[in-house]
């Protein structure tokens, strides 16, 4: 159980402090983060689609696995490069993609507030609050009730600095439970010893 909560803490906190930073950045320049994210992405997919066709046309052995790789690469090189020629049409679609990792976040944090009241730590019930929230927010990004671009894109960033800081939050009292568990079990192993 102690494994399982050290673990969760460094992996938690790296993804919180990433939410919080990009959130920030996506309030801060809206349009401008929107279009870099894109672009980027459709970089990333022409890349990848450039070394799948490279791999095929250096081995080119006719198995079933190099003709995959034409196919993917194909698809990807026009797919990237398609995002990069228009941009906005992603656009569109970023709410509903942080949506989705936003829920997700939620029910992870609703996981973890479980854990918390198994422990039987006294406040579990803000965790469990917090991913209800979080879930929530990332619901409603998918469902996408606004029209302005900009708009939505900063109440992404807003949604992910507020996922961030209760990561963050949920990160610091699971922790603390850790830290507890290590405690009782060191002084359990220490009376078991004198009783000896």
């Amino acid at each position: 159980m102690y494994q399982f909560l050290k673990g969760l803490k460094a992996n938690y906190l790296l993804s919180a402090v990433f939410c919080i930073l990009f959130g920030m950045m996506l309030v801060i320049w809206p349009d401008v983060s929107t279009q870099v994210v894109c672009i980027g992405l459709g970089v990333v997919l022409a890349l990848s689609g450039v070394v799948n066709l490279v791999t095929y046309f250096v081995e080119r052995d006719g198995r079933f696995v190099s003709q995959i790789s034409l196919l993917v690469g194909i698809v990807l090189t026009v797919v990237g490069g398609w995002i990069i020629l228009k941009p906005e049409v992603l656009i569109m679609i970023v709410p509903v993609i942080v949506g989705v990792i936003v829920t997700i976040h939620g029910v992870h944090n609703l996981v973890q507030a479980l854990e918390l009241f198994r422990n039987q730590y006294s406040k579990w019930w803000v965790a469990l609050l917090l991913g209800i929230v979080t879930a929530g927010l990332g619901i409603l990004l998918i469902c996408n009730p606004f029209d302005a671009v900009s708009t939505v894109v900063m109440l992404i960033g807003i949604f992910l600095i507020y996922d961030g800081i209760s990561d963050i939050w949920i990160i610091s009292r699971v922790s603390k439970a850790a830290k507890d568990i290590r405690q009782t079990m060191e002084a359990l192993d220490v009376d078991a010893k004198i009783e000896e």
